[in-house]
């Protein structure tokens, strides 16, 4: 439990901030071929595989992760969204997933531990999982319904041999991030709980939901107080929203999920939206602006950014809460709160 306390202790003292996008920012590196796929001739083209490059180009995922630390986080995440068995397979790089996740946090450890060092601010390790391109809740195929690719216990696998290396490589929590299925996550939680009984320890859970509508909906159709009434048994260390349509679409989401959460909230949204071309356009001052009136509006404890969010923006959403009061976390009644696609309370 003392990671969990030591997070919460810092919570408690000031608004935290997460790091930003990687995905965006890699692409900026240019790289090639020969630079994702490196040595290990594994077959197939390894260009775009993102996460590979913990093994064969570590200094681009290591000089990203510095960048947001010199930007002011205090929670820099893995560079490991995609490395899981399922993603990886299309690369042929499955058989790689742990050598990825434990090599991804090792980084990320150590440019934690490095900047805690250097001036005594306790750094964290979120050890990111991606949502996989598999989906519980929806069948791929429209003229059968009932049909899935994969099944529940088949993803807590996938789920618990990524999250297994990475607390392994050293990361202090585990992220379920850009929930678009919250059966996903489900199965997401139920592996880092089998993975916390093996280990006989605490393994905190980060959440975060992306919404697919301007409704605010995931994909699998819950809302936003749907979705936490279905993931609050999990006891997550933060509940939040990354990713959909940037900050201003989500500040009435982030609201309601504020008012709802008895739980840190971290809310982490793109850059804005995309460009013609699927380029970010938003500038950092302009997001830090919108994402600091959560902030002083009480409704956050961590801020960060998701796509097209860079260490600029970072920089600036850390300058933008600087003396802002943390969210204090409501007062809920005990009632029974149960979820389908709506919440729902049955009063005691």
């Amino acid at each position: 439990m003392i990671i969990r306390e030591t997070f919460n202790a810092a919570a408690a003292k000031r608004i935290l901030v997460t790091d930003g996008a990687f995905g965006t920012e890699i692409q900026n590196w240019k790289l090639a071929e020969e630079d994702y796929a490196g040595d290990l001739k594994l077959g197939h083209d390894q260009k775009g595989n993102n996460d590979i490059l913990a093994l064969t180009r570590p200094d681009v995922p290591e000089s990203i992760t510095r960048a947001y630390l010199d930007a002011g986080s205090d929670i820099v995440s893995t560079n490991t969204f995609s490395s899981n068995s399922i993603s990886q397979a299309d690369y042929g790089a499955e058989g790689l997933v742990s050598e990825i996740n434990i090599a991804s946090a090792q980084i990320a450890r150590r440019l934690a531990d490095e900047y805690t060092t250097k001036d005594g601010r306790q750094r964290f390790v979120a050890g990111a999982i991606g949502p996989t391109n598999k989906t519980l809740s929806l069948s791929p195929d429209v003229e059968d319904p009932g049909f899935r690719e994969i099944d529940f216990d088949y993803l807590v696998g996938v789920y618990h041999e990524q999250a297994a290396a990475l607390i392994e490589g050293g990361a202090d929590f585990i992220l379920i991030e850009t929930v678009f299925d919250t059966l996903n996550a489900k199965a997401g939680i139920m592996a880092v709980r089998q993975l916390a009984a093996e280990l006989d320890r605490d393994v905190p859970i980060m959440m975060s939901m992306t919404l697919t509508d301007l409704s605010g909906r995931n994909l699998s159709g819950h809302t936003v107080e749907a979705f936490w009434n279905a993931v609050r048994h999990a006891k997550p260390i933060t509940i939040g929203l990354n990713c959909s349509f940037g900050a201003e679409q989500l500040r009435p989401h982030v609201k309601v999920l504020a008012e709802r959460a008895n739980t840190l909230l971290m809310a982490y949204p793109n850059a804005g939206l995309p460009n013609d071309l699927g380029e970010y356009d938003e500038e950092p001052e302009t997001t830090a602006s919108l994402v600091s009136e959560w902030a002083r509006g009480g409704q956050v404890n961590v801020l960060g950014g998701c796509c097209g969010s860079t260490p600029a923006h970072i920089a600036a959403i850390a300058k933008s809460v600087e003396g802002v009061a943390p969210r204090a976390l409501p007062e809920t009644e005990t009632v029974t709160r149960l979820a389908g696609l709506e919440p729902f309370e049955i009063a005691a």
